[in-house]
């Protein structure tokens, strides 16, 4: 697999909730080239089957290698539970693929071993077993408590994260048994970081909030490094954002994410 330095990195998810790891990416990485999609047209992914979500992955995949990507993240822990296989596949040799998933359970091994955790996300990604596996794979000790939140991901992506409703809605989702008495809480799903500090005040900010944001960041920046594949140029990189269906809540959550003017390009990939 080789790839000048200076070729983008492909980020997509269903909507704004991957701009929570593109804008950690940019922090870890400024000199990097990002290419953003977002499938607007089909948020949120969370509710959808795993043949349609697979069927989007690839689509999207298709775009960015078209646009010479040397790396695509899947930022969304849906996409990343149901389609991650298929995807590397897709690409083969063509560009490095990176899910949000791995990389959470590789901090977990590190970190909370012999704990209680916790774990928040859409239907899909919770009933498809895909972090209970791999935690059961570690044989650490690891006590995972898992719990589906299927409106959350939508309320985000409507602005109720900006007022009241949205504690009313956790309020509902943490208080239940499940998630009671744990150590650490793994927000499952790449637009809960957006209310974190929502989630931790619900625990008192008592309990660790395993936000993938970060760690996923750093994991592409190590694979990056290991392939010699980091931009060396020195100067910013490049941000390009591509929407399938044009939302106001897009477009002003971009701007918030990133502290500037952003240009949405509307790239109808279902047409």
């Amino acid at each position: 697999m080789s790839h000048p330095s200076s070729n983008p990195i492909g980020i997509f998810d269903s909507g704004i909730g991957g701009l929570t790891v593109a804008q950690a990416l940019v922090r870890q990485l400024p000199n990097e080239n990002i290419i953003y999609f977002g499938d607007t047209a089909h948020l949120p992914y969370g509710d959808k089957s795993s043949a349609a979500i697979q069927a989007y992955a690839v689509k999207i995949t298709h775009m960015l290698l078209e646009q010479e990507c040397k790396l695509i993240l899947m930022a969304c822990h849906t996409a990343s539970s149901t389609a991650f296989e298929l995807v590397k596949e897709y690409c083969g040799s063509k560009a490095h693929v990176v899910n949000v998933v791995d990389p959470v359970v590789n901090h977990l091994r590190e970190v909370y071993a012999k704990k209680r955790v916790g774990l928040i996300g859409t239907k899909a990604t919770i009933n498809s077993n895909i972090y209970k596996t791999r935690i059961d794979a570690l044989n650490i000790g690891i006590d995972l408590k898992s719990q589906a939140t299927p409106i959350l991901a939508s309320a985000i992506e409507e602005g109720f994260h900006q007022n009241a409703v949205i504690d009313t809605i956790l309020k509902e989702y943490l208080s239940r048994q499940t998630l009671h008495e744990i150590d650490a809480l793994i927000l499952g799903c790449t637009h809960y970081p957006v209310i974190k500090n929502n989630i931790s005040a619900f625990y008192d900010h008592k309990i660790d909030m395993i936000d993938p944001s970060e760690i996923v960041a750093t994991a592409v920046k190590a694979r990056l490094e290991l392939d010699n594949l980091l931009n060396k140029n020195n100067h910013n990189g490049s941000k390009q954002f591509y929407i399938s269906d044009y939302t106001q809540s897009f477009a002003d959550n971009t701007r918030l994410f990133f502290d500037e003017t952003i240009s949405l390009e509307h790239y109808p990939i279902w047409d």
